[in-house]
This record gives C-alpha cells, structure tokens and sequence, in this order.
C-alpha cells in the first residue's frame, strides 16, 4: 500500500494534469465554436474570413501550448514537493471528490493513466485489503466463514455506505454474525470491465479467505447490482469457485433496465449533433464516462457496448441475461411518492431509477428478469441515496437475509 505522502503528491499531480486536459478540450470547443461563427454553414467563406481563423487560430495553439507546459511543470514540482505534501491528512471529502470524478471520466483517466483512477480493491474500515492470508487476518481478528459483501453505486465509494450514523454492512454483520468487506472501484469504466474484474478477485478472496468459506451475500447499491449481476455472469461462465458459495444477492435500486437520465442525455448529444451551430458543445455532453453511458439501458457484458458507437441514438439491443437459478435474488426498488401510489398506473421512481427499472420489469416480457415473489419490496417516499439509510428498508434485508 502506498504512504501517505505518496498518495498526497499523487493526488494533487492527478488534479493538474486532468486540469489541463480540460483546458485544452474547452479550447478545442471554444475554437471549433468560433470557427461555426465565422464561417457558417452551408455559406462561401471570403479572404477576410479566412484571415480572421487564421489569426485565431494562432491564439488558441498558444493557450493550449502554454496549458501544457504549465501542467507539465507543476507536474514535476508536485513530485519535488511530495516531502511536505505527505504531511496532509486523506479525507473523507477528497476521497469523495476521487470518487466522483471516477464516476464522470473514470475512463479517461484509466486510458491517461493519470494518479487520480480508482484501481479495483476490497477494503474495510477504508483501507485496503491485500489478498493474502496475513493481511486478511490482520483486518478480521474475529474473521468467519460467511463473507458478506457491500458494492457501492456510481460515483460513489466503499464509505458511502455509512450515511447518518448507520452502514447496512457493518450492522448486518454485528446482527447476523457475517464478516463485511467493501468493493471500491472505478464507476466509470464499462461495467462489464468492472464485472470481469470482479470475479477475478473474489476468486483470489476465496482462495485466501483464512476459514472454511459457509456462504457469500452480495448486497449492491445502484449501478454496483450491475456490477455484481456481470461478475457473476462471467463467474458462471468461467466456472469460478467464488460462484458455489454465492447464496443471496440484495440489489437497492439498480438500475437493471437502464437509467432515464442517461437515456435524455443520449437524446441531447445527438440534438446538439444535429444542429451545426451547436454542434462543437456536443462534445462537452460526450466527456462523461463508458460506465456512466452503460447506464443507458443497463450493459452487463461486453458484447453489448463492442462495436456499437457509445454515442449513437438507439434503442436497447442488449442480451438478456437472466437471474441464475442457484441464487436467491433480492431487489428493493424507491419511489418519492407516499404508498397510496400503488394504485397509479405509473409510479414515479427515486429521482435515477424508475421502479419498473429497479424490479427488474422490461417492456418487453422476454427480457424480464421474473424475481421470485416475496423478494421484491417497494420503499416509499424514499430517494435514491434513501436507500442506504433507511431503517424500514434494513429491516427488510435483514429479514431476507435471516431466511
């Protein structure tokens, strides 16, 4: 595991050159946009034209070339600097701030291999786990065989899950007798990446785990039920140990037919797109990351994002991938409205999740994912984040979890 001091110089290093690439993107924008101005379209453009993009032009590699020779030369201080540097405490709120920004460009930042991605990790207590049988003996000294695991949503991180005073994982653990650990990760890759790399390192935690392994529970908030439901495809499909010890899997609000948000957004590029004078501003819209576009109608694998422009208007042509049949899945979906909205034909979600979404229901019956009865429950008057602290919805975990 890296110092402090390391992880404080890094951390700000990431900050600058993710600073700069946004600078000169925004050049680029404001370039583009200035070029649409001075010769619009569809129109001849006179000597006169030509000579005021020229000038500019002129202008704008110079903002960008400045951006990266003061980026690169903070970059080199920072490292210079990282003896003082260390002495700054990590808190809850840059980690917050790292997380967030994993969500938005996690992808980005994987491909610049910038110090501010997010790498794949169990943790508990907000420090990392190594997988060996040392280390995780250290972080469990009262360490049983029922593994409970809590996957945070998108943008989020492993201590999100502590809202108010309470954390679902820590306090099933304490009630039921099971040993948490947290996945952090980085949202904004795909997630079927994600999903793949998941099942990799439950199959290392499984075979490091210091006792006889009894059962593994999943509980997943938001895009990390997509997570979960992709790691255990490919778990399934590669006949991965970690699988036959899967009992229960608890999704809260996960999207599993995609998110409403994503889909408006997809409309709005392809607007802008369409529109040449605003046109150069549809770039801003395609910043955000794969992990958030998989969002879209809810991508478990990767056939469902290979070869298809991440961008392009179209409807969901995703591969239905149903609930296996040796777990017993769980899901609670959130709506803002009070219970009298069970008679509404068209309950309104959580705010980022419809319900229909959330229970798994497809317009389309073939895709439906047929959740057992029993194992649905509605949470009412209740938002997306609602869903990590709320004492009703516990208590219906708890209950599943004790049958």
């Amino acid at each position: 595991m890296r110092s402090n001091k390391n992880n404080t110089s890094a951390y700000l290093q990431g900050f600058t050159r993710l600073i700069t690439d946004a600078t000169i993107g925004v050049t680029d924008v404001v370039e583009s946009m200035h070029n649409r101005v001075v010769h619009p379209p569809f129109l001849p453009s006179t000597p006169v034209q030509h000579l005021i993009t020229n000038i500019a032009g002129i202008a704008y590699k110079n903002i960008k070339w400045s951006t990266q020779f003061i980026g690169g030369s903070l970059d080199k201080a920072l490292r210079q600097l990282s003896p003082i540097l260390g002495k700054v405490n990590t808190s809850e709120k840059k980690e917050a701030i790292r997380s967030l920004l994993n969500g938005v460009v996690g992808d980005y930042l994987e491909e610049k291999e910038n110090p501010l991605q997010i790498t794949m990790q169990f943790r508990y207590l907000a420090k990392e786990i190594p997988l060996d049988r040392k280390s995780i003996d250290a972080a469990y000294p009262k360490i049983n065989g029922k593994i409970l695991l809590m996957v945070h949503g998108s943008c989020l991180n492993d201590m999100k899950w502590t809202q108010k005073e309470h954390n679902h994982g820590d306090a099933l653990a304490e009630e039921l007798g099971k040993t948490p650990i947290y996945l952090h990760y980085n949202s904004g890759r795909h997630i079927s990446t994600n999903g793949q790399d998941l099942s990799e390192l439950l199959e290392d935690l499984v075979r490091h785990w210091t006792v006889p392994i009894e059962e593994l529970v999943i509980i997943a908030h938001s895009m990390g039920g997509l997570v979960s439901r992709s790691a255990l495809y490919y778990g399934c499909q590669q006949q991965q140990t970690w699988t036959k010890h899967l009992k229960k899997m608890v999704f809260l609000g996960t999207p599993h037919h995609g998110a409403p948000l994503e889909r408006i957004g997809n409309y709005i590029d392809n607007i802008l797109e369409f529109i040449p004078y605003s046109k150069p501003f549809a770039r801003l819209g395609k910043i955000r990351s794969a992990g958030v576009t998989d969002l879209r109608y809810g991508n478990l694998i990767d056939e469902d994002w290979q070869g298809h422009e991440r961008f392009e208007l179209k409807g969901d042509q995703r591969q239905h991938i149903p609930l296996p049949q040796q777990v017993e899945f769980y899901c609670i979906a959130a709506s803002s409205e009070n219970e009298t909205a069970r008679t509404h034909a068209r309950i309104k979600g959580d705010g980022l999740v419809e319900v229909k979404s959330a229970l798994g229901q497809h317009k389309n019956p073939d895709k439906n994912l047929e959740f057992k009865e029993g194992n649905t429950w509605m949470a009412f008057e209740n938002t997306h984040s609602d869903l990590l602290n709320n004492a009703k919805v516990y208590a219906k975990i708890k209950e599943w979890l004790i049958q």
